[in-house]
């Protein structure tokens, strides 16, 4: 008989069993990132067949099968596609498990970092020290580690917090009724919470409907399996399971069975994700979320145009995987966010490819602490201040061509920025009235004229930062020697890139060749008797 242990090791030699797999799938993209490597006999079921391997003592044997034609098959060896493995409970006990997968990994040059070995919470009850000590030693060899049929067992939470796991897997019961069960749903928002708080990646099993995706991923769990995407098929028909088109299911907010929309009921963190969305698409600067492992959890479409790559892209992804140029100079302050100190206000230069145009960015990292205080995550804001920074160096290159053109002329070049505060001026101001130039920069210069003169010159000031009009005026400069000093002034607005005022340049001079001819005494008449004119004027 099939069954007996003679006919199982008979069908073993005759490679009657083979392996099929399932894809596993990232929820925002639909993109496959592994496979989950399931058994198959063609004479029974897994249900049937497992038992009958277990009790034969043959689990091992019919692991080195499986994975020795899964490793060495090209299409999976030939990218970086995870491997789902289970182990049974009878395995999780054997210490030589791991020389066998290491054994069949070395053989096909497969890289066990891209082995993930699942494991069942009923494995873990007969002796969890034995368990974890094999499960530490599969981590050695690189292998991560996943807690499958979560919720279905027993001291769940002992477990979770005994073995290294990478992985939390929601059970199919659970995911299957989700959308019609009130209690189901409240199960599975609770599973991904706790995967989210312990820093593992959820993965949901059974999914079979695009509701059922949609709450997922509103729920924010990260990976999903079942026969949305794809049922258990043969070893041949992987690279067709890998060529298929990309499955996203999300692009409204999911509803129960009853007609009511997720927000507002049990399930918070659904209704605070598709707030922060909102807020996010909305910005005018970029934003994201990234994980204590540097992963982009959330992101903006401001920021991901930026990062020149789409939202999508992003997702489930490392700063240094998506942004490499960049990342070297961002990741200091990346770390030290996620040793709690707030970073604001970076200024940094983002290397363009191609020589092109640099792109200046200032950054902000705040990190971000679960209700006892420990570091989940980092929030990161990003401003494009690629054009003020190209008009302050154009107004700083002109300022200096200026200066360069006026020295040596007979006036007093000045400038003004937006704000009408004096930036920059020639020495000759300070040789005229004995005030250092420090003091005149800003609103300093007004000391130097005639009270009667200061009303006129700053409406002067805010007709041309108002309406954009050129300055040609008179007022009163107060000499070094005492002696009031008639002076022109006359300027004009520099305007930027999108129409706005960015300075004020102009120059002032003298408007005699005799001082004392036209000066204006105390009693507003100059040396000759001629009443003195009323000036209004700017430095």
């Amino acid at each position: 008989m099939k069954s007996d242990a003679a006919g199982l090791q008979r069908a073993l030699d005759n490679n009657e069993f083979f392996p099929a797999f399932q894809p596993i799938v990232e929820l925002r993209t639909g993109q496959c990132t592994g496979l989950e490597l399931l058994a198959r006999w063609q004479h029974a079921t897994p249900d049937e067949f497992i038992p009958w391997i277990e009790a034969a003592g043959l689990s091992s044997c019919l692991t080195r099968t499986l994975l020795g034609k899964a490793f060495a098959y090209p299409a999976l060896a030939n990218n970086s596609l995870h491997l789902s493995v289970n182990l049974s409970p009878v395995q999780l006990q054997d210490p030589g498990i791991p020389a066998v997968i290491a054994e069949c990994a070395q053989q096909a040059r497969f890289s066990l970092d891209r082995v993930i070995i699942e494991v069942t919470e009923s494995a873990l009850l007969k002796d969890l020290s034995r368990a974890n000590a094999i499960a530490c030693e599969l981590k050695q060899l690189g292998c991560r580690l996943a807690l499958d049929d979560f919720g279905t067992g027993y001291s769940s939470l002992r477990h979770l917090e005994s073995l290294p796991f990478d992985r939390l897997k929601v059970d199919r019961s659970f995911v299957g009724s989700m959308t019609g069960v009130r209690e189901s749903r409240k199960i599975v928002a609770a599973v991904i919470g706790l995967g989210q708080s312990l820093g593992l990646t959820t993965v949901a099993e059974g999914i079979e409907t695009p509701a059922q995706a949609s709450m997922l991923l509103w729920l924010g769990c990260d990976l999903g399996q079942g026969y949305l995407y794809g049922k258990p098929a043969p070893i041949d028909d992987v690279p067709r399971m890998l060529s298929a088109e990309p499955k996203t299911f999300a692009s409204v907010m999911p509803a129960y069975a009853d007609g009511n929309s997720l927000v507002g009921h049990e399930s918070l963190p659904a209704q605070r994700l598709a707030q922060i969305q909102a807020i996010y698409d909305g910005a005018p600067v970029g934003l994201c979320f990234l994980d204590r492992r540097m992963r982009y959890i959330s992101i903006n479409r401001r920021l991901a145009e930026m990062n020149g790559a789409p939202v999508r892209a992003h997702l489930g992804k490392t700063v240094a995987e998506v942004i490499p140029n960049l990342f070297p100079l961002i990741e200091p302050f990346i770390r030290r966010a996620l040793q709690g100190e707030p970073i604001l206000g970076v200024e940094v230069q983002k290397p363009m490819p191609d020589h092109g145009v640099p792109q200046t960015v200032l950054l902000s990292y705040q990190p971000a602490r679960d209700e006892a205080g420990e570091i989940l995550g980092v929030s990161v804001a990003v401003m494009d201040i690629t054009e003020p920074k190209r008009t302050e160096e154009a107004l700083r290159e002109s300022l200096s061509h200026f200066r360069h053109m006026l020295e040596l002329g007979p006036h007093v070049p000045w400038v003004l920025n937006e704000k009408g505060e004096v930036i920059d001026a020639s020495s000759r101001w300070e040789d005229f009235t004995g005030q250092p130039l420090t003091e005149a920069m800003g609103h300093g210069w007004l000391q130097m004229l005639h009270p009667d003169d200061i009303p006129a010159t700053e409406k002067a000031i805010r007709n041309c930062l108002d309406a954009g009009a050129s300055i040609d005026v008179i007022y009163r400069v107060r000499r070094i020697d005492g002696v009031w000093l008639p002076m022109r002034s006359r300027g004009s607005p520099r305007f930027g890139p999108s129409g706005q005022i960015v300075g004020v340049y102009g120059v002032v001079e003298a408007i005699t060749d005799s001082p004392d001819s036209t000066a204006p005494s105390e009693n507003g008449f100059n040396a000759e008797g001629k009443s003195a004119p009323r000036p209004a004027g700017i430095f």
